[in-house]
């Protein structure tokens, strides 16, 4: 006998196999077949061998010793997914099962007699059967990679759990109101549960950009929470003009994924008036949110600044001539120190601008790298920004108003 048929009396010799069961114990001789076809093949090669013999040849009479013959109940899985489905919507799916521990075990008991190096799980066929009979009964296509639903099944009762993956959407938000955050803020005295100081919201503030964005998007995904991931973050206090800010919202477990982005931008436009914008609403993927999280790019600021006339124009444009590419050194700013690990970042003023002057103010136009800590570099934060403004014109400044116009991401709008 050649390898491949002596391996597979072995086996026969032992247990009565179905043909999937077989098929498995040589399923990375070759590709191109199911392992049912394989196992024929395998069964017919070995019986012309016994035949020539004058042996017995070995056919599949009675119930399949490892899986109890469960592949003639795939299309029953098959139906049971299909019904779960129905709830959702989706694009695409894929198939997970869980067998009985005994069936596994029987299979390992199979692998010790015959050897493991050629063999495949059984739950690897039968998500490859269940998915092959289910992409027939709701014409959907398989996805490995970043399916939009997985359907569990439970082969032992035939029970269904649907994992819906979340939904993205990106887009670039403005932010016109000075205050509101960026995103939900519990409150600190209750932690979000509730209380008097919060008037029993659970919240710092009553309303914020995620909020605005994400409540219309939920609404129409029929989604259970939401997530906001932007690229970097700005005071509560400052304007985000400009082309806006990259963003996605994530909505977990969404019912409808065939929802009009077009309709929600101009709903959440319309509700988020002298508030919230966004512009380019379009589906994302967690990919896009990793780089999103990742990104650091250059931001432009036009920053309002209090001199009290302390400081004379030709001053001001004679120090923005020397700052560009400045390199600054800023330890963690005090008003955040409370929640970020104090350390000390090497930061670069790429250009500084002067806008307009008169007796109390002044508008600058910054460009810097990101990361940079803008008020600090106006102000000095009592020295733990260095150089910064004030210490370059000798003179306390304060930082009256800040907006963040331009996030340089190269990525047209």
């Amino acid at each position: 006998m050649n390898p491949l048929t002596e391996r597979a009396e072995k086996a026969l010799s032992q247990h009565d196999l179905c043909d999937h069961c077989l098929g498995r114990l040589f399923a990375r001789v070759s590709t191109g077949l199911t392992n049912d076809v394989r196992g024929i093949s395998v069964r017919m090669a070995l019986n012309v061998e016994l035949a020539l013999e004058d042996k017995d040849p070995y056919l599949h009479r009675s119930s399949c010793y490892v899986c109890e013959d469960i592949f003639d109940t795939v299309p029953r899985f098959a139906q049971a997914a299909a019904e779960a489905l129905s709830k959702v919507e989706f694009n695409n799916f894929l198939v997970g099962t869980r067998v009985d521990p005994l069936i596994s075990e029987r299979e390992e008991q199979m692998w010790s007699i015959v050897g493991q190096e050629m063999t495949e799980p059984i739950k690897a066929e039968l998500n490859q059967e269940i998915g092959k009979a289910l992409e027939k009964l709701i014409a959907k296509p398989v996805e490995f990679k970043a399916p939009d639903v997985v359907a569990l099944v439970d082969t032992r009762f035939a029970h269904v759990e649907i994992d819906v993956a979340p939904l993205f959407v990106y887009g670039r938000y403005l932010k016109y109101s000075r205050e509101i955050p960026q995103t939900y803020w519990p409150c600190r005295t209750c932690k979000g549960k509730g209380c008097q100081k919060c008037n029993g919201t659970g919240k710092q503030y009553q309303t914020s950009v995620q909020e605005i964005i994400a409540g219309p998007i939920m609404r129409a995904a029929e989604g259970e929470e939401h997530f906001m991931h932007g690229m970097g973050r700005e005071d509560i206090d400052a304007r985000m003009l400009g082309t806006g800010r990259p963003f996605v919202i994530e909505i977990r477990d969404p019912k409808k994924r065939l929802i009009d982005l077009k309709a929600l931008e101009e709903e959440v436009n319309a509700s988020g008036k002298d508030r919230v914008g966004v512009i380019g609403l379009r589906f994302s993927t967690r990919e896009e949110v990793r780089e999103i999280k990742l990104a650091s790019p250059d931001k432009a600021y036009r920053v309002v600044v209090a001199h009290h006339g302390k400081v004379n124009k030709e001053r001001v444009i004679e120090v923005f001539h020397t700052i560009d590419r400045t390199c600054i050194s800023q330890q963690t700013p005090s008003r955040v120190q409370h929640r970020r690990a104090d350390l000390d970042r090497q930061k670069t003023i790429i250009m500084a601008e002067l806008e307009s002057f008169d007796q109390e103010t002044m508008t600058i136009f910054l460009r810097t790298q990101s990361g940079t800590y803008v008020k600090e570099f106006v102000h000095g934060d009592n020295g733990r920004t260095k150089p910064s403004l004030s210490e370059l014109f000798a003179t306390p400044l304060e930082v009256l108003a800040l907006d963040v116009v331009e996030i340089n991401d190269n990525t047209e709008v």
